[in-house]
C-alpha cells in the first residue's frame, strides 16, 4: 500500500481554519499584522522601555528566590570577609549572599539595576519626544496621562527597591523618608508611625517595601504599559510631516514582517546591553556601605540621578518656619511634598490647558517640529533648566569638595540658578525657534546655498543660490533641505573603515551638475 505523503501547507491551513473557527482570532490578528508603523529611531523609546520593564520582571524574579525581606538580626558569616561576623539585618545579609555566594546572582543584581537606569531614562526621553513634538494633543490626552502615572509609578518602584537592602545608603534614604513624613502637619506623625510600624527604623518596613516592590508596584507598572499599548493601538501613530504623510494616514513599514522583526532585533539588542552593563560595569556595591544604622548618615551620599531633583529641592530650601492655626509647617514639606505634588499636577493637565489658551481641539496625529511652537518649546526648555539646577544643588557638597568652594555657597548658587536660570533658558529658546523658522523661510524663498560664489558687474560677489522649484513655497511645518546633496546634487557620503569618505566620481559628476544649473 501507498504511503500518503504530508502536505504540510494544507495541515497548517486546516489547522488555522479549525482554531479560527473556534476563537475567531483572524480578523484582530490580520489587523494587527497589516497595521503600519513609523520607521523613525524616536518612535522606539517607548518599545526600549518595554523590553527594559521585561529584562526587569525577569532579574527580579530571579533575585526574589533569594532575598530575605527580615528586619531580623543576625551575624554575617558569608564570603565577604571585611564584614565577617558583624551584626547585620537578614535582608542586608541575603543581599550579600546574592551578590557574593549565589552563582550569576551578583550579575543578575546588577542587570536589574542597569535596567531600571534604562528603563526610566527612556521614559523620560519619551515623555520629552512627546511633549516637544505635540504628541500629547487630542484625541491622545488620555496616553500623555498614563505615561506620566508611568514616570511616577516608576520612580516609586525603584526608591523601594532601593530601600529594600538596608544598607548604609538606604538608611541615609529611609532616614529623609520619615523627615518627609513628619514634617506633614497634623498628620505628620501618624504617618511616620504607620509607615515604619512604631518608632523608627521599626522592623516591619522591609517587609512592606517588599509587597510594594515585588507584587503591587510591578503589577502598576505591566498596567500602564499595556494601557500606552492599547491606547496607541486605538488611537494609531503619530508621523512627522512629509511627503504622502496627511492627518489620515501613516507613512512606515508593516507590522508583519518588517517592523516586528526589527523589534525581536531590538529585544535583544536591549537585553545584550544590559547583561554587558551588568557583567563590566560595576553600580551600586552595597557591600561597602556597611549595615544601616539609625544613628548615622554617610556624607557625599547622592540619590539615583532621577530622584536628585528632589534632594536638591530640600537642600537649597531656605530654612523658613511657618506657623498655621498653631501647627508648625516645615521648610521640608514643601520641597518633598508641595513640590512633588505641583510637578505631578501641572504636566497632566498641560494638554487642556494648552487646548484651552489656543482654542485648538481638532484632532492631531502629525507631530509639529519644536520650531515651529516656540512658547512650547521655550517652555520645555524652562522646565529642563528647572530640573537641572535642582539636580545640579543635589550633589551640592560633592561639587563643594571636588572644586574646594563652600558648601553654603554652592548652596546660594543652586538658589538663585533656580530663580535667574529658567527665565532666561525660555527667553533664549523661544528666539531660537523664531530664527530657526526665519532661516527655513529664508531657504524657501531664495533657494539653497550652492557653495559657488559669482562676481557681479560692479565688481561685488554673491553667492549663487539653487531654487527649490520654479515657483515660491510655502512653509509647510517639514524639514526644509540646507545643502545640495539634500535636493540630489552629491550622494550621501560612504563611511567606513575601508572606503573613501567621498568617491572622486561622484564628487566631479555632481559638481559637473552643479555647474550646469548655475
Amino acid at each position: 500500500m501507498k504511503r500518503r505523503r504530508l502536505d504540510r501547507a494544507a495541515l497548517s491551513a486546516r489547522t488555522g481554519t479549525a482554531v479560527d473557527a473556534r476563537l475567531r482570532v483572524a480578523t484582530p490578528l490580520r489587523g494587527i499584522l497589516n497595521r503600519v508603523f513609523p520607521d523613525h529611531w524616536s518612535f522606539l523609546l517607548g518599545e526600549i522601555a518595554l523590553y527594559s520593564l521585561v529584562v526587569l520582571i525577569v532579574t527580579g524574579t530571579f533575585l526574589s528566590l533569594f532575598f530575605e525581606p527580615s528586619m531580623k538580626d543576625v551575624v554575617y558569616e558569608g564570603s565577604y570577609v571585611p564584614l565577617r561576623g558583624t551584626h547585620m539585618s537578614a535582608a542586608y545579609a541575603s543581599t550579600l549572599d546574592i551578590s557574593f555566594d549565589v552563582r550569576g546572582g551578583l550579575l543578575m543584581r546588577q542587570m536589574h539595576h542597569w535596567a531600571a537606569m534604562l528603563f526610566i531614562a527612556t521614559i523620560v526621553m519619551y515623555l520629552l519626544r512627546v511633549f516637544f513634538t505635540g504628541a500629547f494633543r487630542k484625541p491622545r490626552e488620555l496616553k500623555w496621562v498614563v505615561g506620566l502615572l508611568l514616570f511616577w509609578a516608576a520612580l516609586v518602584t525603584s526608591y523601594t527597591g532601593y530601600m529594600m537592602m538596608d544598607d548604609g545608603m538606604s538608611g541615609t534614604g529611609m532616614q529623609i523618608l520619615q523627615s518627609i513624613l513628619l514634617s506633614v502637619p497634623v498628620a505628620g506623625s501618624w504617618l511616620a508611625s504607620s509607615v515604619f510600624g512604631g518608632e523608627f527604623p521599626g522592623d516591619v518596613i522591609v517587609g512592606r517595601f517588599n509587597v510594594l516592590h515585588v507584587v503591587l508596584l510591578p503589577g502598576l507598572l505591566v498596567t500602564l504599559m499595556l494601557a500606552l499599548v492599547g491606547l496607541r493601538l486605538r488611537h494609531g501613530s503619530t508621523q512627522w510631516a512629509g511627503p504622502r504623510r496627511t492627518e489620515t494616514n501613516v507613512v512606515g513599514r508593516r507590522m508583519f514582517p518588517g517592523y516586528g522583526l526589527k523589534q525581536v532585533g531590538l529585544f535583544l539588542l536591549v537585553c545584550a546591553v544590559v547583561a554587558v552593563l551588568g557583567g563590566l560595569f560595576q553600580i551600586n556595591p552595597v557591600w561597602l556601605f556597611g549595615p544601616a544604622q539609625p544613628a548615622a548618615a554617610s556624607a557625599l551620599s547622592q540619590p539615583a540621578w532621577y530622584l536628585m531633583f528632589l534632594d536638591g529641592a530640600v537642600r537649597i530650601m531656605p530654612p523658613w518656619e511657618l506657623s498655621i492655626a498653631g501647627y508648625t509647617v516645615h521648610p521640608i514639606f514643601w520641597a518633598a511634598v508641595v513640590l512633588p505634588t505641583f510637578l505631578v499636577a501641572l504636566p497632566m493637565a498641560y494638554p487642556f490647558i494648552e487646548a484651552r489658551v489656543r482654542r485648538d481641539h481638532r484632532e492631531h496625529h502629525l507631530l509639529d517640529r519644536p520650531r515651529d511652537v516656540p512658547r512650547r518649546t521655550a517652555l520645555g526648555a524652562m522646565a529642563l533648566a528647572f530640573y537641572l539646577v535642582l539636580t545640579l544643588s543635589g550633589a551640592g557638597d560633592v561639587i563643594a569638595l571636588t572644586f574646594h568652594v563652600s558648601t553654603n555657597a554652592v548652596t546660594w548658587a543652586g538658589r538663585i540658578g533656580l530663580l535667574l536660570l529658567p527665565p532666561v533658558a525660555y527667553w533664549l529658546t523661544h528666539r531660537v525657534c523664531l530664527a530657526l523658522q526665519q532661516h527655513d523661510r529664508e531657504v524657501l524663498v531664495h533657494g539653497v546655498e550652492t557653495g559657488i560664489i559669482r562676481r557681479m558687474p560692479d565688481g561685488g560677489f554673491t553667492e549663487v543660490h539653487q531654487p527649490l522649484a520654479a515657483a515660491e513655497l510655502s512653509y509647510a511645518g517639514r524639514a526644509v533641505p540646507k545643502k545640495m546633496n539634500h535636493v540630489g546634487a552629491l550622494a550621501p557620503a560612504a563611511k567606513g573603515f575601508f572606503t573613501p569618505l567621498e568617491r572622486p566620481a561622484v564628487a566631479s559628476s555632481s559638481a559637473r551638475a552643479v555647474d550646469r544649473a548655475a
